[in-house]
């Protein structure tokens, strides 16, 4: 019986720089939906559409609310779609870290209390968006061009 998988569209064909987008995108999918579960959310009772007044935390750490949840879906379902090309999976890796870097500097701008951190954002928060924007960053420049295909050089 002939196969109906054509060569070099399935994963072994994937480039370094997609696979890495589309674990990454994985990874924001599954944190937007546990933050979304009770028990794996403390306080869950406390989680809020948005703002400070959300005192929701994942994995009793990050401060989250429903928004915040949300924003955590998108980036997953941009990651994972945007990995189905290796100039997709790069843009997403390179600009979804600088929106990371700058959503870190906000958090140390904003404070905690103040209406401006609708996201909302503490201090973990921060430091896990500057831990995100070093390693996507890293992972769009380190991986650029490493497996071009025959057409590409």
């Amino acid at each position: 019986m002939a196969s109906t998988h054509s060569p070099g569209r399935g994963v072994a064909s994937r480039t370094n720089s997609q696979k890495a987008a589309l674990a990454v995108g994985a990874v924001f999918l599954l944190v937007g939906v546990l933050g979304f579960i009770p028990g794996v959310t403390t306080d869950f009772g406390e989680l809020s559409f948005a703002g400070p007044e959300s005192h929701a935390h994942l994995l009793g750490i990050f401060q989250v609310s429903i928004l915040h949840n949300i924003v955590h879906l998108l980036f997953g379902v941009a990651g994972v779609t945007m990995a189905k090309t290796a100039a997709g999976a790069y843009n997403f890796l390179l600009w979804g870290g600088i929106i990371y870097a700058v959503l870190f500097v906000y958090g140390l701008v904003v404070p905690e209390e103040s209406s401006a951190n609708f996201v909302p954002l503490n201090l973990a928060d921060d430091l896990l968006h500057l831990v995100l924007a070093l390693g996507m960053i890293g992972l769009a420049f380190a991986l650029k061009d490493k497996h071009r295909t025959a057409r590409g050089r």
